[in-house]
């Protein structure tokens, strides 16, 4: 079993700099370059070192063009710390988007490392990660991979298989908790990653990256003037307010339905869409659907089976316990809850969260 313990985290805001643990331990410098070729071949690298995408792997410092950025509103993944950075090749740029994924060139590497403090309501201290993903732009399509770090910390594996971990952590209420962390093999990676028929990024979209990173050094800016200055996006208004926003699901500064329209967004939006894998629910969760039956309110779900428990409804504005979206957001049940990937146990600010904002909703589905 796993205890998060011995890293300390540098803020989600700032670069990646973990060190404690991993600074005792025995593992190599990381080549300085990322491996270019293997991104292009779609080939996977037995070890996570082998993409080249840390400078010293010991500290998960970034390799030289490896940038790091971070998501207002991140998917749920059983309370899991996410360090997030992003590889665009020498010369080349992402082409902007205002509503979907950014559009990476060939040879692009998303990375995302998971990992956990022993207790969550002080997420600085003692970090370790678990699992670090690839998602990787290469000639033939996306591909993705999961790497599972060594109990010496000195370097992750690939696991094409998946993997299950126990780990336990204090979570931010107080409560201990005692999970098994699921590592996805690589259609589970699909299920949640396809647009169509094609394996695509879900994060990197404009409103979820048009917000300020620390950068470290002094240096905080938004994300997509930074990457425009980088030169590894193209195509960005020169003024982020002029590109769309969502606001962090926990900042209770923003508007209500603002919070909760962006937490359903990034956590349902990707299958519940009508490109998506959920698409023939006709339940639509995307940050831009309009309010109506296609957002739940007063919708009859088509192919909930027991997932609908006794309930008549997707939304019932006002009356959180007689509507099913939260009904399978509380469950547990791998036949009930929702998502059916990602997560093991309940996220329960996130619950809280769409739990008033449906309190909140009038008859036609507005908020109050």
């Amino acid at each position: 079993m796993i205890v998060a313990q011995g890293m300390m985290r540098v803020r989600g805001l700032t670069a990646i700099a973990l060190t404690a643990l991993l600074a005792c331990s025995s593992g190599g410098r990381a080549p300085a370059a990322v491996n270019d070729t293997l991104a292009e071949s779609g080939r996977p690298a037995r070890l996570l070192s082998e993409w080249g995408l840390f400078a010293d792997l010991k500290t998960l410092t970034p390799a030289d063009g490896v940038v790091p950025y971070h998501l207002a509103t991140p998917l749920f993944t059983d309370y899991a710390l996410k360090y997030r950075l992003v590889y665009v090749p020498e010369g080349l740029a992402a082409r902007y988007d205002p509503k979907e994924a950014f559009a990476f060139p060939v040879g692009s590497i998303l990375v995302k490392t998971f990992a956990y403090a022993p207790d969550l309501r002080h997420p600085d201290d003692g970090v370790r990660p678990i699992e670090t993903r690839l998602l990787v732009h290469s000639a033939r399509g996306w591909r993705a991979f999961a790497y599972v770090w060594r109990a010496d910390l000195t370097d992750a594996e690939l696991k094409l298989a998946g993997a299950t971990i126990p780990v336990s952590f204090t979570a931010p209420d107080g409560r201990m908790r005692h999970i098994r962390y699921q590592v996805p093999n690589m259609n589970q990676c699909k299920a949640c990653h396809v647009l169509g028929r094609e394996i695509t990024p879900i994060g990197p979209k404009a409103r979820n990256l048009n917000v300020a990173h620390d950068y470290g050094d002094g240096v905080v800016e938004n994300q997509l003037v930074h990457w425009t200055r980088l030169g590894i996006l193209e195509g960005a208004p020169a003024d982020p307010d002029a590109a769309p926003r969502v606001p962090a699901f926990d900042d209770r500064r923003a508007p209500l339905a603002a919070r909760a329209r962006a937490y359903l967004d990034v956590n349902c939006g990707h299958c519940h869409r009508p490109e998506g894998p959920a698409s023939t629910s006709g339940l639509f969760l995307t940050w831009d659907q309009p309010v109506g039956p296609n957002l739940g309110i007063m919708k009859r779900p088509t192919a909930a089976g027991r997932g609908a428990g006794s309930l008549l409804y997707d939304i019932v504005p006002g009356r959180p316990d007689e509507s099913i979206l939260l009904y399978r957001m509380e469950s547990t049940d791998p036949g009930v809850m929702m998502p059916e990937l990602g997560r093991t146990i309940v996220h329960e600010e996130g619950v809280a969260l769409i739990r008033a904002w449906i309190a909140s909703l009038d008859e036609e589905g507005g908020g109050r």
